[in-house]
């Protein structure tokens, strides 16, 4: 990219143009560069949203203000500002100026910097999670399948376990194993701190599981079941097969299916089990409480109740899937699917809220520190990261 163009491109005129749509070739320039750069695509859309957010902002209290005052006059008061005059950088529009700005130094960083200025801080940020997982055989043997090579790693009651090349786990059975006198073994995927796989089980429904998550499941399925155990959080497609319901038990929990997909996110840590449907349908049990659910809706299930949510954002509830996180919610909810992927220890300081609400959208593949800052733009919060701890601040 030619000097002319960079400076172009970090321009604050040109970056308002694409965010209100006021001028046709920045917008066409920012998109083929957002185009060309599409693990920079979060950030800016992130920046982008607040810039137009504080806009409005701003307008509204403006125009709050001057209807106020007319009010007051109608009622023959004198005009009382409403609003104590602030620094400018505690304006809204200045606010999202701010933001700009952060954007385009995150940018220039991007583009303009040599990559050996940034090394210090790459080498000593803490990278993201990656694929990684530990296969436990009904023998106890352990089998690092980050490290194993692709094909076939174990061999149970004449089950082959085989190690694809896109990194799954898949279960071939000989013709005739779950009908005949064969015993299935349980074998346990665990997925750790940082870590994430994917398994193919012995009906070819298909598990993704989410860090610090482990499934407990049979070589082969026999009898008039399926059924598997869960602990953290999983994504499941489930292969249809009416007359072997599927079932997956979870803490208190027993989610049963024929064939559908949905997502279940059930951690130690967490007071409230989710059940999300995607597709199909699913029965939730906890003890005596029941509830079917139909696509788009969410099971929550707590030691006072189960109760069912309408209209969930599907998008929020499968991103980890997909490669990101998109939240709404609270502050310390947010920091605890940030202390799984990035396996570090998360402490707050000072009078800094954890129920605060927080909206987004972030790559998982960012190194930790590109993520808080990211969180850091709201100006209501700030980051400091020692070792593999991190302390929230305002």
């Amino acid at each position: 990219m030619v000097d002319k163009d960079l400076k172009h491109l970090l321009s604050q005129e040109s970056f308002l143009n694409y965010c209100f749509g006021r001028n046709d070739n920045d917008v066409r320039y920012w998109n083929k560069w957002l185009t060309d750069h599409p693990e920079d695509a979060v950030e800016i859309e992130n920046i982008r949203r607040a810039v137009i957010m504080m806009a409005k902002a701003s307008r509204d209290t403006l125009r709050d203000k001057h209807f106020d005052e007319l009010q007051q006059k109608i009622a023959g008061q004198p005009a009382i500002p409403i609003i104590k005059k602030r620094p400018f950088w505690k304006q809204p529009f200045a606010a999202a100026v701010l933001l700009l700005l952060a954007g385009a130094a995150l940018m220039y960083n991007r583009i303009a910097k040599p990559v050996q200025n940034n090394a210090m801080v790459q080498k000593s940020d803490i990278k993201p999670g990656s694929n990684r997982a530990v296969l436990t055989l009904a023998n106890g043997h352990k089998i690092m399948l980050t490290d194993s090579a692709d094909g076939e790693i174990a061999t149970q009651s004449g089950v082959k376990i085989n190690k694809k090349a896109q990194g799954q786990i898949v279960y071939e059975l000989p013709a005739g194993t779950a009908s005949g006198n064969s015993v299935p073994e349980y074998n346990t995927i665990e997925a750790p701190t940082g870590g994430q796989w994917e398994v193919i089980l012995p009906d070819k429904s298909k598990v993704w599981l989410n860090a610090r998550s482990s499934l407990t499941y049979p070589t082969f399925f026999a009898g008039n079941e399926r059924k598997v155990k869960l602990n953290g959080e999983a994504y499941f497609e489930i292969a249809h097969n009416k007359k072997m319901p599927f079932r997956v038990m979870s803490k208190t929990q027993t989610v049963e299916v024929l064939g559908t997909h949905f997502d279940i996110m059930a951690y130690d840590d967490e007071q409230v089990m989710k059940t999300t449907l995607m597709e199909g349908s699913v029965k939730i049990s906890d003890g005596d409480r029941a509830r079917i659910l139909v696509p788009g809706e969410q099971a929550q299930v707590s030691n006072a109740d189960l109760k069912v949510i309408s209209d969930v954002d599907l998008e929020d509830m499968i991103s980890w899937k997909n490669g990101y996180f998109k939240f709404n919610e609270s502050l310390e909810s947010i920091m605890r699917k940030v202390a799984r992927w990035y396996d570090v220890e998360v402490s707050y300081a000072g009078n800094v809220d954890p129920s605060q609400r927080f909206g987004g959208k972030i790559s998982r593949y960012k190194n930790l520190g590109s993520a808080l800052k990211i969180m850091e733009l709201t100006g209501s919060i700030h980051f400091k990261v020692e070792g593999r701890r991190v302390t929230v601040m305002q």
